[in-house]
């Protein structure tokens, strides 16, 4: 039993030593990196003959039918420069999926990429992923990565609805998306 003491002390003091006294204390923003900020539309159509957003599972539960509890859409909707579809500058598509993931209120587990396809981040990508609390009036998810311009990104994007048609249920929500790279 003392043997096994002396051993684990001596194993701890051999810790100690190879750690170093000082760690360097991370800056807020490292030399070289910027902070951006995007400010976009995003378009998630369900109605009319070609939606850019569908649903690929559902829940076999009793109270899937307050607030969609269960259900899992994939989305390939629009961003845009300014809230008209059809009237305004497409600057790229958010890809992934969302579900509901809220038993009690409608709250959406968002995992998307924001994919540019024009302007000036052409090429590059941010991916976002997060609780995004419907009813909230301004929602705020994390920026968790990048490519192109944006690698090794992080941040936050803030959602607030535009339009909502409830007959339809398709939605304009503006997007600020904030990022370090």
């Amino acid at each position: 039993m003392a043997a096994t003491a002396a051993l684990l002390m001596a194993l701890l003091a051999l810790a100690a030593a190879a750690t170093p006294a000082t760690q360097a204390t991370p800056s807020a923003t490292p030399p070289g990196e910027k902070t951006t900020h995007i400010k976009l539309y995003w378009h998630d159509v369900v109605s009319g003959p070609n939606p850019t957003v569908v649903q690929v599972a559902r829940a076999a539960t009793t109270s899937s039918s307050k607030t969609g509890f269960g259900a899992v859409m994939v989305i390939d909707d629009p961003l845009t420069e300014g809230p008209g579809l059809n009237s305004s500058t497409l600057l790229g598509r958010a890809q992934g999926t969302y579900m509901s993931a809220g038993k009690d209120d409608v709250s959406l587990l968002m995992n998307m990429n924001f994919v540019f396809t024009a302007g000036r981040y052409n090429g590059s990508t941010v991916a976002i992923m997060g609780r995004n609390a419907v009813s909230s009036a301004v929602r705020e998810m994390p920026v968790v990565g990048g490519t192109g311009v944006f690698r090794w990104a992080r941040g936050y994007a803030q959602a607030r609805t535009h339009t909502l048609d409830l007959k339809t249920g398709d939605a304009t929500v503006e997007y600020n998306v904030f990022i370090k790279h």
